[in-house]
């Protein structure tokens, strides 16, 4: 006879010190106009935003203004500071990876535009879905040498993966395709042979570790390769980041970059894997370098803070360059 009581199962939920710290957190912002506010502070060139400059998000009167950031600032998202007659508001550097996760991940992937009519959606997945199983189809016949199921799980999984955070579906099967050639590669590679290969990972992949593959791959000539990746991938490349990858890869190489799923096995085929400093944790592989870069975060910073970020992370390329390409020479050598 199956018994029907319930066994507890040991738990592994967030303390309730925590949940009740992080609950006051999320009542804080639980308003759409501090949303909105947090989001002026956190774009803003400057880095800091006034309470007169917020005051034109919506027809409310100052005082209203100054009590939400007073809120968010009670919380610990917000720091403030009195010049003359005006306090200006910023985002402190301890909670800047939080609120970065909060409006380039969790906000995209809440606001999700469905279409007018649900039925169209359907019809646009259907199709979507058909042409994937038939993506599949035909890499697996182009790669005998893997596991044919393995290949068509593989391109399902890509697919199921970027879909998650897709903001628009024109684009979504060439990134499939792309994404799911990529990790068919990874299995394939041996890093005894070929260049060296450098993965960077952060939280969205949308801002610093886009940022360093690009100016990896530009200073490397061929040398080094470098990919990115993210642990919660965002649904796009930050405009401010995009602008800096137009610079460093020109227009067309910028514009097909998006953030990509942080898979095992892309850890598994790198030689070094470094983190950006904002918290993510990676699969220890044995053979593989490790790494934390502990930089800004261009999306949040003033103009002149996106251009000391760019340089600090161009200094630790060029020292990471010097270091793959000496022991690689060395290896030759020997």
């Amino acid at each position: 006879m199956t018994s029907t009581e319930c066994t507890p199962t040991p738990t592994h939920a967030i303390g309730n010190e925590a949940a009740v710290t992080v609950a006051a957190t999320l009542k804080a912002i639980a308003d759409p106009l501090r949303l909105r506010m947090l989001s002026a502070i956190a774009s803003d060139p400057r880095g800091e935003a006034c309470v007169c400059d917020l005051a034109e998000l919506a027809d409310v009167s100052q005082p209203t203004i100054s009590h939400h950031l007073r809120v968010m600032k009670d919380t610990g998202l917000l720091a403030s500071e009195r010049r003359g007659t005006w306090v200006y508001y910023r985002i402190p550097p301890t909670r800047k990876t939080a609120v970065t996760a909060l409006l380039d991940s969790f906000a995209p992937a809440t606001v999700v535009a469905l279409p007018s009519d649900v039925n169209d959606r359907a019809k646009t997945l259907a199709i979507l879905d058909s042409r994937v199983e038939r993506l599949a189809l035909e890499i697996a016949d182009e790669t005998q040498h893997l596991n044919r199921d393995l290949v068509i799980t593989i391109v399902r999984e890509s697919y199921a993966a970027l879909l998650r955070t897709a903001r628009l579906t024109q684009h979504l099967i060439p990134l499939t395709e792309r994404f799911a050639r990529q990790r068919l590669a990874d299995l394939d590679r041996d890093r005894e042979a070929g260049v060296p290969q450098v993965l960077f990972v952060c939280l969205a992949n949308a801002g610093r570790s886009q940022l360093a593959a690009a100016l990896v791959n530009q200073l490397a000539d061929g040398k080094v390769v470098a990919r990115s990746a993210g642990s919660t991938p965002a649904a796009g490349v930050h405009p401010r980041v995009r602008s800096l990858l137009v610079e460093i890869e020109g227009d067309e190489d910028a514009s097909a970059a998006f953030p990509k799923p942080l898979t095992d096995d892309a850890v598994r085929a790198a030689d070094v894997v470094v983190t950006m400093g904002c918290g993510d944790v990676c699969p220890v592989i044995p053979g593989v370098r490790y790494e934390d870069w502990s930089v800004g975060d261009p999306v949040l910073a003033s103009d002149e803070g996106v251009a000391a970020i760019r340089d600090d992370i161009e200094a630790r390329v060029k020292h990471l360059l010097d270091t793959l390409t000496s022991h690689s020479e060395n290896a030759i050598k020997q």
